[in-house]
């Protein structure tokens, strides 16, 4: 089954740079440098990186590819794998990785509707000239924060209206390198602060008997998954409109490598600026919306670089956003025959009008709690079932070698089906019974 033409990305750097902002996220900027000093240091990059490698080759590959395949979205791809098995029901299975993606982008536009409030208030001077932690209670109370979410979800309709070429494309161009530079900046800069050592000695110092400990592999092995934006939809809609030219496993290679950057230039700024000033190196929100301001406001031009970070945390957050409203509208469009701006429209509001009433911090946490522990993974291991298990062997290796100057390793689909897929059913269950892992 072949579904209507796509529009296309208009070149390879397009897609990569689509690929990695969606990829890009929170949790490479949050998450991953407390994990890395807490865990090991140096050696937690050991397990991080064989996890990426695994889940970049096989995950990514497999999604970018039935994408590339249908020309569609979770549900129609899920439904013409289960057609090549002569199926029937794909589609209604997709729809569960689809509601993974719109779980997220409620949640997630009202994380970045908190960053861009923190942005406008370090522009002002406001933010370090205020208590950090009154100053990020006052916006996630209950309707703490309606302009600013209203303001991210325009923000990420108007990109899409434009189209995957003028629209996503192009924004992806300018806000992907825009974040690496604005990071390595700060990171250049916290470089010189008095005590900053230490920061890099939390990070790097290898702790080898970490190895030793099965949940250092287990938070590797969730910190890689997650942060590959694997969630059977995202990725599987870029694929859609990728050139049938194109080395697919080359280009997730490409993808894995620049997110895995992200997350460690991320670190490189944020763990040492925090020991610098003796701050404690907390994970999750308190780090971004609340330590970090604090750093901020005893360093020299504090306002500026903190304007420059929040920035650089606006720019993966609307690209990651981008990416789920995105998944989201297609579906609309070639389900509910919708015009695309319709489509948009539509998502947007009842994005908008679910957030509105999970600003209140404790239960946007809960809510992102239930989707990204439950609904993601379950929906990613669906997809990678989809495309590894159901569809044919034959189909999945032509798909993948399509564009490619060398067949793939043979080794490649037995991994896929008895490596990969085990260990993503992993992650779904080791994040039901720890309470999340990515």
């Amino acid at each position: 089954m072949k579904h209507h033409q796509p529009p296309r990305f208009a070149s390879r750097a397009g897609f990569l740079l689509a690929s990695v902002g969606s990829a890009v996220g929170m949790g490479n900027i949050w998450m991953f440098p407390y994990r890395l000093g807490s865990y090991g240091g140096a050696a937690f990059l050991v397990p991080y990186f064989l996890f990426v490698a695994l889940f970049g080759a096989v995950g990514l590959s497999g999604e970018f590819a039935l994408g590339r395949a249908t020309g569609t979205g979770p549900v129609g791809s899920y439904h013409w794998a289960a057609e090549s098995r002569g199926r029937k029901h794909g589609g209604a299975i997709g729809v569960i990785p689809l509601l993974g993606s719109f779980g997220i982008a409620i949640g997630y536009a009202i994380i970045v509707g908190w960053v861009l409030r923190s942005l406008a208030a370090s522009a002002t001077g406001q933010l370090v000239k205020s208590d950090s932690a009154a100053f990020f209670a006052a916006g996630t109370g209950h309707f703490g924060s309606v302009p600013w979410h209203l303001a991210v979800v325009v923000l990420t309709a108007l990109v899409l209206c434009a189209g995957v070429l003028k629209g996503i494309e192009r924004m992806n161009k300018i806000l992907m390198p825009a974040f690496f530079v604005l990071f390595a900046v700060l990171a250049v800069r916290v470089a010189f602060l008095p005590g900053a050592v230490e920061g890099y000695r939390y990070l790097l110092i290898p702790r080898w008997e970490a190895l030793g400990r099965i949940e250092t592999w287990v938070m590797a092995m969730g910190q890689a998954f997650f942060s590959l934006s694997i969630t059977g939809s995202g990725m599987i809609i870029y694929g859609s409109y990728l050139s049938k030219s194109e080395d697919i496993p080359h280009l997730s290679a490409l993808t894995a490598l620049l997110d895995t950057v992200a997350a460690l230039v991320s670190g490189f700024a944020i763990i040492p600026a925090v020991f610098a000033f003796g701050l404690d190196p907390t994970s999750g929100p308190p780090l971004m919306f609340i330590t970090l301001p604090r750093v901020f406001a005893q360093m020299p031009l504090g306002s500026l670089f903190a304007a420059l970070f929040f920035a650089s945390v606006l720019f993966a957050g609307v690209t990651s956003l981008v990416n789920m409203f995105e998944v989201c509208a297609e579906a609309v469009t070639t389900h509910l025959h919708l015009p695309r701006k319709g489509a948009i429209a539509l998502v947007a509001a009842v994005v908008f009008g679910a957030g509105l009433f999970l600003e209140y911090e404790p239960w946007m946490s809960s809510w992102m709690d239930f989707i990204t522990i439950g609904v993601v993974p379950f929906g990613a291991l669906l997809g990678a079932v989809m495309i590894y298990w159901v569809l044919p062997g034959k189909t999945i290796r032509a798909q993948l070698e399509q564009g490619r100057k060398h067949a793939l390793p043979r080794w490649f689909l037995p991994v896929a089906k008895w490596v990969y897929i085990p260990l993503t059913a992993l992650v779904f269950v080791l994040g039901l019974k720890l309470g999340g892992i990515g």
